[in-house]
C-alpha cells in the first residue's frame, strides 16, 4: 500500500457548520458555526465532554448527516451539492471509517471483511481485489490471520482488521470514532501507533474523536468543543 495522496493537498474543509433539530415546539441547535480544514497527512483530534457535539460533527464531516447551514468539502467536492447516491459513492471512494466497536461482519473472515469496500469498486478483478486486501492485512501485521473470523481474533486484532479495511481503498480521509475505546492499554498503543503511521505514510488525513487526552495530543491539532461551539484549537504533540 503505497502513497497515493499528496500531503500538501487539502482533503477536508468545513465552513460554518450548524446543525439544528426540532425538539417538540422548539429548535435545538447542537452544533454552531464550526469551521476546519485538513491537509493530506495531517491529523486533527476532536475533544470535549459528552454532549458537546463531537459525534454530530463527525457525522456531518462524513456526509452521513446534512448540516442545517454550512458546507463540507471532501477531496475538493462539496457534499451539499450531491444526491444520496452520488454522496455514497464519493464517501466510498474518499473516506475510510474506524469505529470503537470495530463493526466487522462476524461470519466473514478477516480477508473477506477487508474485501467488502473494494467489492463496490468497478474495474477490479477478483484476484486484484484479494491481493489488495491481503496486502492491507499484511501491512497491519495480520498476514497470518487472513482466514480467521472476528470471534477468533483479539480486540486489538479486530481493530487492526478495521484499520486495514479503512485503508484498503486508499482514501483521502480517515474518520475515527474512539478507535482505542474498547481496548486494553497494550492493544490500544499498537492500534494508536498503526493508525498514525499508516495515515502519514499514505498521505491520508485523519480526524479522530476521542475522550482520551493522551491519544488526542498525538494529533497535529486538537479542536475542543463545548455546547456545540469551538472553544479552542491548538497544536498537539505528534510523535
Amino acid at each position: 500500500m503505497s502513497d497515493v495522496h499528496t500531503p500538501a493537498a487539502e482533503v477536508l474543509r468545513a465552513e460554518g457548520l450548524r446543525r439544528t433539530y426540532r425538539d417538540g415546539s422548539r429548535d435545538l441547535t447542537v452544533l454552531k458555526d464550526v469551521s476546519l480544514q485538513l491537509q493530506g497527512g495531517e491529523s486533527l483530534s476532536i475533544v470535549g465532554p459528552s454532549g458537546s457535539g463531537k459525534s454530530t460533527l463527525l457525522g456531518l464531516l462524513a456526509g452521513l448527516d446534512r448540516p442545517s447551514a454550512g458546507e463540507v468539502w471532501i477531496a475538493g467536492c462539496a457534499l451539499g451539492s450531491m444526491g444520496a447516491g452520488e454522496l455514497a459513492a464519493h464517501r466510498g471512494r474518499y473516506v475510510g471509517f474506524v469505529f470503537q466497536s470495530y463493526r466487522l461482519f462476524p461470519y466473514a473472515t478477516a480477508l473477506d471483511n477487508v474485501c467488502i469496500p473494494l467489492e463496490l469498486r468497478r474495474g477490479l478483478s477478483r484476484v486484484e481485489l484479494r491481493q489488495r486486501a491481503e496486502a492491507a492485512l499484511e501491512s497491519v501485521g495480520l498476514g497470518a490471520r487472513l482466514g480467521h473470523r472476528p470471534a477468533q481474533l483479539s480486540g486489538g486484532e479486530q481493530q487492526r482488521v478495521a484499520i486495514a479495511r479503512a485503508l484498503v481503498t486508499r482514501p483521502a480521509l480517515i474518520l475515527a470514532d474512539e478507535p482505542t475505546g474498547n481496548l486494553d492499554a497494550a492493544s490500544g498503543a499498537v492500534v494508536e501507533k498503526l493508525l498514525w503511521s499508516s495515515c502519514r505514510e499514505m498521505g491520508v488525513g485523519l480526524v479522530l474523536v476521542t475522550h482520551d487526552i493522551h491519544l488526542a495530543e498525538r494529533a497535529d491539532r486538537v479542536l475542543s468543543l463545548s455546547d456545540g461551539e469551538v472553544v479552542g484549537l491548538r497544536a498537539g504533540q505528534p510523535a
